[in-house]
Parts: C-alpha cells; sequence; structure tokens
C-alpha cells in the first residue's frame, strides 16, 4: 500500500503561478498563498501602487513579478501567460443594474475581461503545460456561474461562461496532464463586494445596513462572508498532488447558498 502523501507548504517550489486581479482581495491573497507554497508569481493586475505594496510584503520579496496590465488589452493577456505553471484566472468587475438600465459598454467589458481574457489566458498557458505535461487552471467563478440573481445580467453570464470555458478546458487538457477547475465562493469580503453593498441598496430601495443580512447573506445557511484567505486555500489545495484527479468541476465555498 502507497504512503499517503503529505501535503506541504513547499509542494509548488519550481513552480510559475500567474495570478490575475493580484493587487487586492481574492487575488492578493492567492499570490501570497501559492508563494507560501513556494511558487513564483506572476501577479497581473492594473493597478500599479497595489502590485508594488504586494511585491513589497516581506512574504514575498523576490517572488512576486508584477505585471501592470489592463485585462482589456487581450493579446497582452495571451503574451503574459506564456511560460505559466499555474493559472488562476481571478479578475474581476461589477455593476448592479436592472438590465433595460445596464450600459451595453460596461456589458461588453464585464464579458472582456471576465470571460474572454481567460480564454486569452488559457490559450497563452496551454502549450507550455502540455509540453511539459502538467498544468493547473484554477478559475475563480461564483455561486453566480451557478445561480442567477437578478441585477447582474453582465456579473451572472461571464461567471456562467467561465463555468464552461474551464470544463471545456478540462476535457482537452486531460491527457496532457493538465487539470482545470472553478472555485466558487459566496460574497467574499472584498472591495468589489462592499462596492456592491451600496450599488445593491439603490437597487432594492433598503438601507445598506440591511443589505449584507436581507439581501446578499439571505440564502446563505453561514451568515457570515467568505474571508479571501478561505477561497486561497481552495485555490492551493487544487494544485496540490492530492487534487491531481479533480478536473471538470466547481468547488463551492457557498456556506450552504446552494443546497436549497
Amino acid at each position: 500500500m502507497t504512503a499517503p502523501h503529505t501535503v506541504t507548504l513547499r509542494d509548488l517550489g519550481g513552480r510559475t503561478a500567474l495570478v490575475t486581479g493580484a493587487a487586492s482581495g481574492i487575488g492578493r491573497a492567492c499570490a501570497l498563498r501559492l508563494a507560501a507554497a513556494g511558487a513564483k508569481v506572476r501577479a497581473v493586475d492594473r493597478d500599479a501602487t497595489g502590485l508594488e505594496a504586494l511585491a513589497a510584503a516581506p512574504a514575498t520579496t523576490g517572488v512576486v513579478e508584477p505585471h501592470v496590465l489592463d485585462l482589456t488589452d487581450l493579446d497582452a493577456a495571451e503574451d503574459v501567460a506564456a511560460g505559466a505553471d499555474i493559472l488562476v484566472n481571478n479578475a474581476g468587475l461589477q455593476l448592479v443594474r436592472p438590465i433595460e438600465d445596464f450600459p451595453p459598454g460596461v456589458f461588453h467589458t464585464v464579458l472582456t475581461v471576465m470571460l474572454e481574457a481567460p480564454f486569452r489566458l488559457i490559450r497563452g498557458a496551454l502549450p507550455h503545460m502540455y509540453a511539459q505535461g502538467w498544468g493547473r487552471i484554477v478559475n475563480i467563478s461564483s455561486v453566480h456561474g451557478l445561480r442567477a440573481s437578478a441585477y447582474k445580467s453582465a456579473y451572472v453570464a461571464a461567471k456562467h461562461g467561465l463555468e464552461g470555458l474551464s470544463k471545456t478546458a478540462a476535457l482537452e487538457g486531460a491527457p496532457h496532464g493538465v487539470t482545470s477547475n472553478c472555485v466558487n465562493p459566496g460574497y467574499v469580503r472584498t472591495p468589489l463586494v462592499e462596492a456592491q453593498i451600496a450599488d445593491q441598496a439603490d437597487a432594492h430601495g433598503i438601507p445598506p445596513e440591511r443589505v449584507l443580512t436581507d439581501v446578499l447573506l439571505k440564502d446563505s445557511a453561514l451568515k457570515r462572508l467568505v474571508e479571501p484567505d478561505e477561497v486561497a486555500e481552495a485555490v492551493a489545495y487544487l494544485c496540490t498532488p492530492p487534487a491531481s484527479f479533480i478536473t471538470g468541476t466547481s468547488l463551492v465555498l457557498d456556506g450552504g447558498w446552494t443546497a436549497h
């Protein structure tokens, strides 16, 4: 009988991980966690100041390589992914509006950043992953990749599309040692969610203090926000040897939301 593998913090030594939206929130937590696991991190964001702060953190000095990039530049997105062993598609944005009031330009931008850019990043990363017979693609989806909510047409459409893209990458990557999965958190304690509280208050006509309990966490059995570090831990796990048989699926961290 083979001895069980012991997961250690150095499982990713020698690997290069690319994380988008790495300057804050979930992306920053993922960059820190993957660095702690031994990976060199290619941190991508349009926020130069946030990337500088990440690269200067004691835990990431000399490990994080910042890349200031707007993911609407799709050619640049594909180029920056070349040579990555691990790809974490995390960058996102949100606008809460009824469909009839949703600006078409914003809808296009959301789909570009959250669906077309991940496609281009995967496309850029796969040749190297296939050549070495190993790769890990982790797409930060959402409960909204599995469920819809009113007033979030662009975000829900992008996340549902990302789920399909991830499954397709899993099927194509399997013969080459490449896995592709989604991580689906509920509402995470990030600047994006904090901004949503004001938007949701306007959309629903209720005070901001009621948004968390009456709207965001209404369908969650656990009445709290997910912490970025919890999401990052799930991402790191999907990159370790014990997770090598997990592909084409969604790891849901929703506090029981989808149990309804």
